[in-house]
């Protein structure tokens, strides 16, 4: 027993009820797009046993809180679009007077507006300095910012997937941190830094191993990485997960330098992999270089043959576009549609162009005045890819939420899903992901509309 009297710690993964696709009760292929808040299982993961630790994912239900024991402490990690959520959560427990600390990619991007309204702030990751925040709220003396840095990898125990065992689809695990492309637009390379970071493979397929749901997320943002040995550590990778015959299926986000590699590829279907998310961004090679040193790897492919070499060792290909660049005109959701169809790939994921904190494109925006939902932090809630934010430079507010519609009204009709059926079938691959994965997009289309009618409302654009 430890001299340390027991604690009640409640890590709380807030929702955004903006976002239709984690509205499991609406839509029950929704919880095939629900994402266990793995950082916080990590945190849970490190946390000494004399802490009580109740993980919240809002995401599959919000509880009564007034009605839950009073915590000891409370830490809440969040997304940009997440962030007003969790402003609520954390005053009402500061009114209760518990201890709120909060994490995350907003709260490193957005530290002065944080700190307002939470008693403690974690910028950076948190592995490193978790222990001394939970050792100074056990002594009172909980400091108003820590700084975690980049956290050292290496030796981070297995997060805690028994606290989160039902409600979902996906198990989630993390195997590398880190990203060197640097797109304008994302906020990994400032948030987890340019260095590719790779935990331990014998700690990976151990955790693997603790995962109670057959198919799993690999959360990283790029999990085979860009340089040879970066390669050969995926490779390695590989080879132990499909040694120790784990029984799990997994999907993960790669580049497109994965259909490069024959042997990659193989290995990876044998450890498992049944799906790859891999970001295209744009359809028109003049799109690309607004991207960053991503167009180094997208420049010159044919991307038809690159899909279909990955999809030959029936592993699944989503494909990922963003809508709204500089380059974009009226016409662009067609042509992303179409592009994904010709490249073959078995589901689109279509994104606006957002500016998010912490990022090139928000410092470039802002400086063009060209961020006109900028009431914050009322307005963050539109800030979840899923809404058109900015000002974009050939698309009208109305336009380019029209060029959305068609995008996915165009790739995710009945004849298009029911051919990249069939053409599944008939090359003897497994069809049923990718089925789900388009009833999914389809019937949260009329939810789109709708929500689309809603943010012009409210925001009065």
């Amino acid at each position: 027993m430890s001299e340390y009297n027991a604690m009640r710690l409640y890590l709380i993964n807030p929702s955004n009820p903006l976002v239709s696709i984690v509205r499991v009760k609406e839509s029950r292929w929704n919880r095939y797009r629900v994402w266990k808040p793995l950082s916080l299982m990590v945190l849970a993961g490190l946390t000494p046993p004399e802490w009580e630790i109740t993980i919240v994912d809002e995401n599959l239900d919000v509880p009564d809180y007034p009605a839950m024991p009073r915590p000891d402490l409370v830490g809440i990690t969040a997304f940009t679009s997440q962030t007003n959520r969790a402003y609520e959560v954390a005053a009402h427990f500061r009114r209760l007077g518990v201890p709120v600390v909060m994490g995350g990619i907003h709260a490193t991007m957005c530290l002065d507006e944080v700190t307002e309204r939470v008693d403690s702030v974690v910028t950076g990751e948190a592995e490193g300095i978790w222990p001394q925040v939970l050792e100074d709220t056990r002594r009172g003396c909980l400091k108003r910012r820590y700084d975690g840095g980049l956290a050292e990898i290496d030796n981070v125990p297995p997060a805690r997937h028994d606290l989160l065992a039902g409600g979902y689809a996906f198990g989630a695990v993390q195997t590398t941190r880190g990203c060197p492309m640097n797109c304008n637009f994302c906020s990994v390379t400032a948030f987890n830094g340019f260095h590719y970071r790779q935990r331990p493979i014998p700690d990976v397929v151990r955790e693997f191993q603790l995962i109670r749901e057959k198919h799993v997320l690999v959360v990283d943002d790029n999990l085979i990485g860009t340089r040879p040995e970066h390669i050969a550590r995926a490779k390695g990778l590989f080879r132990s997960m499909a040694q120790a015959n784990l029984r799990k299926e997994w999907i993960a986000q790669v580049t497109i330098n994965f259909a490069d590699d024959e042997e990659l590829m193989a290995l990876a279907a044998k450890a498992g992999c049944r799906g790859v998310f891999i970001g295209f961004e744009s359809p028109t090679p003049e799109g690309l270089p607004e991207l960053g040193r991503k167009f180094n790897l997208l420049k010159g492919r044919d991307f038809r043959a690159c899909v279909r070499r990955i999809q030959r060792h029936n592993i699944l290909v989503v494909g990922s576009f963003i809508i709204g660049l500089d380059i974009d005109k009226p016409g662009i959701g067609k042509r992303i549609a179409d592009a994904a169809s010709q490249y073959g790939v078995d589901n689109l994921n279509a994104l606006f162009l957002t500016p998010l904190p912490g990022t090139r494109l928000w410092d470039q925006m802002k400086s063009e005045d060209r961020i006109p939902l900028d009431s914050f932090p009322k307005d963050w809630k539109y800030y979840t890819l899923t809404f058109p934010v900015a000002r974009y430079k050939h698309l009208s507010l109305d336009g380019i939420i029209e060029e959305m519609i068609s995008c996915d009204r165009v790739f995710y009709s009945m004849p298009r899903i029911l051919r990249r059926v069939w053409g599944n079938l008939w090359q003897r691959r497994r069809p049923l992901i990718s089925l789900v994965g388009s009833l999914s997009y389809r019937s949260n289309l009329r939810l789109n509309r709708k929500a689309y009618a809603d943010f012009k409302a409210s925001t009065g654009q």
